[in-house]
């Protein structure tokens, strides 16, 4: 699959139905595996922590949630498809599973709230298999892991929020026996009905980012890093220009 180069993450050029068909390929491999989705939050944090960044370049699947993204793309010359939200890669997932037969867990959110998502995916999606759930809150970091390996999920949505889920996903990626593990943020509030998502006006118009602030304007210190994400994506076009010009680096005297 397609490629694209954005500061120094390599994200797939695909839709959302396209994400689903490599998530379903892996799954089929057995092998071990993470998909995230970063946004222009995690990005900028990528940019400024490697271990950040080394976790996205460890992963299987690198899916643009976030206008911020694709419009760095665009300043990169790279030009995505478009966005793929990770709420919607998720549920598009969990659809083809109640085709399929596949297994899913469902691991993040506060007490009670994967239940509810549960629920309501099942509800939305008949036949769907969801083999277990836990929320998110936990004194050892591996203390769900025995639960999850006795589910055998094939697919394990990860809800801890960014970075914490991406750390997690990268540091157990080789000990779930390759279940395909999906760091989803928030979206099991999502999917349990308890957070509504913008309305599709905004979320057409790219301005989803735009309707959180004003729903939770708590947010504005972490949206910052929206603009601040799309000044380094210039600063990082401009190293390129500079390294592949003719003449750039002088040479070396014999």
């Amino acid at each position: 699959m397609d490629r694209i180069d954005v500061c120094g993450v390599p994200f797939f050029n695909t839709t959302v139905d396209g994400a689903v068909d490599e998530a379903m390929r892996l799954i089929a491999t057995g092998k071990p595996g993470y998909v995230v989705t970063p946004n222009a939050e995690i990005m900028q944090e990528a940019l400024e922590n490697d271990d950040v960044k080394t976790v996205l370049l460890g992963a299987s699947i690198v899916l643009p949630d976030g206008i911020g993204v694709v419009k760095a793309a665009s300043i990169l010359g790279r030009p995505l498809k478009g966005k793929v939200a990770g709420i919607e890669f998720g549920e598009a997932l969990a659809e083809r599973f109640a085709k399929t037969g596949n297994r899913l867990y469902l691991f993040g959110g506060k007490p009670g709230i994967a239940e509810m998502a549960a629920q309501k995916l099942i509800e939305k999606h008949p036949g769907l298999n969801i083999c277990g759930t836990a929320d998110g809150y936990f004194k050892d970091d591996s203390e769900r892991l025995p639960d999850i390996l006795k589910k055998k999920p094939d697919a394990l949505f990860v809800c801890l929020g960014a970075p914490k889920q991406e750390l997690w996903m990268s540091k157990h990626v080789n000990d779930l026996n390759g279940t395909l593990m999906v760091g989803l943020g928030g979206s099991l509030d999502g999917y349990a009905g308890v957070v509504k998502r913008a309305p599709k006006i905004f979320v057409k118009l790219g301005l989803e980012w735009f309707y959180r602030l004003i729903c939770q304007p708590w947010r504005l210190g972490r949206m910052m890093r929206l603009p601040k994400f799309l000044v380094s994506a210039k600063k990082y076009a401009k190293a390129e220009k500079r390294s592949n010009c003719p003449g750039s680096r002088k040479e070396k005297r014999k």
